[in-house]
């Protein structure tokens, strides 16, 4: 099995390589792609040679049987397609594809059987900060259902990428010395010492960022509630990796915090950290290079019937894109469904 990792010079797409070699992923060959100035470099994969990225041209698409894409949405709409033509299966980290009526959005614990649903040849992977909250919130969903939630996510700027984290330390660093800040370039604002409530951009006439709508529309998709009622505002902090979010969840039965903590105990991909009185919850320091998603301060709002309060965080480079995208990719081995598009279209 020949695989395609697209985007392989970016922070999550490093990832992606990290993350199949860890786990083994079942490919005879792993070739890397990015840009042309990004041609000629070397992409450590697991313990043998570095892979030398290639640039992503029309004449290298043959022979590929899953295309793992990290490399933007305009990347992704004009070289997603291309792929699936020359028969490969494209699992796509970007936004592009994820709201596409035939395109499963995919997280491997909350909703595997969608991957049957595709007709393009292309899964989608959600947003790093719906990765991790939907992981936590579809064994309440099972549980106890869910009629409304209110989401404030902490981000890390590594979901930026690289230039923003070169940005917050070199901003920190001036801070600490007493120097003239280097400015704000990759965010609008100043993001050491910061909070800004803002994550990606505002469209005209809407009050709410693109993130924020995505987190809505990405949660309705995964979960298949589309009447769910959804608020999210999003802000970004001074935080180099691991997103947090708090998270009040109204459920459509009753669910208390001590059966809501047994039953995010028993679940995929999820650990439950929750003993406040102690100084245990979690942390983005805590969740750094793991793959589980954590979750605390499970209480009661004392506001709403039949509502709880969640801390979660996770690991926005791994579970958030990378190894939901590894994941996603396994599951289509195991299920027969890579390479050979046209012949299964058929």
């Amino acid at each position: 099995m020949r695989v395609a990792v697209v985007g392989a010079t970016g922070v999550v797409g490093r990832t992606l390589l990290d993350v199949m070699a860890e786990r083994a992923f079942a490919a005879d060959e792993a070739v890397a792609f990015a840009s042309a100035r990004s041609a000629g470099q070397e992409a450590p994969y697991g313990d043998g040679d570095a892979l030398v990225v290639q640039e992503l041209r029309e004449d290298a698409l043959e022979g590929f049987d899953l295309a793992l894409f990290s490399a933007g949405g305009s990347t992704s709409e004009a070289w997603a397609p291309r792929f699936v033509e020359a028969g490969a299966t494209v699992v796509d980290n970007s936004s592009f594809w994820r709201m596409h009526d035939d395109v499963p959005l995919v997280v491997a614990e909350v909703n595997p059987e969608a991957l049957e649903s595709g007709s393009r040849g292309i899964v989608a992977n959600p947003n790093c900060s719906t990765m991790q909250m939907v992981v936590a919130l579809k064994p309440i969903f099972d549980a106890a259902g869910i009629e409304r939630l209110v989401i404030s996510t902490y981000q890390s700027v590594s979901g930026t990428g690289k230039a923003a984290v070169d940005e917050l330390t070199a901003q920190t660093r001036a801070h600490a010395l007493g120097e003239e800040s280097p400015g704000a370039h990759v965010y609008p604002h100043q993001i050491a010492f910061n909070v800004l409530p803002q994550v990606e951009t505002f469209k005209a006439g809407d009050d709410y960022t693109t993130e924020e709508r995505k987190m809505m529309g990405e949660t309705r998709k995964i979960l298949g509630r589309e009447e769910l009622a959804i608020s999210a505002t999003c802000a970004r902090v001074p935080v180099y990796n691991g997103h947090s979010e708090s998270i009040n969840v109204q459920t459509r039965e009753e669910l208390s915090p001590e059966a809501c903590r047994d039953v995010l105990s028993d679940a995929p991909g999820v650990v439950v950290i929750d003993d406040p009185w102690q100084g245990l919850y979690p942390l983005a320091t805590s969740v750094a290079g793991r793959d589980d998603v954590l979750v605390g301060r499970i209480r009661r709002d004392p506001s709403q019937e039949r509502c709880l309060n969640l801390w979660v965080v996770g690991d926005n480079l791994r579970k958030g894109a990378a190894t939901n995208a590894v994941q996603v990719a396994e599951l289509l081995v195991e299920r027969g469904l890579v390479g050979d598009r046209p012949a299964r279209a058929a």
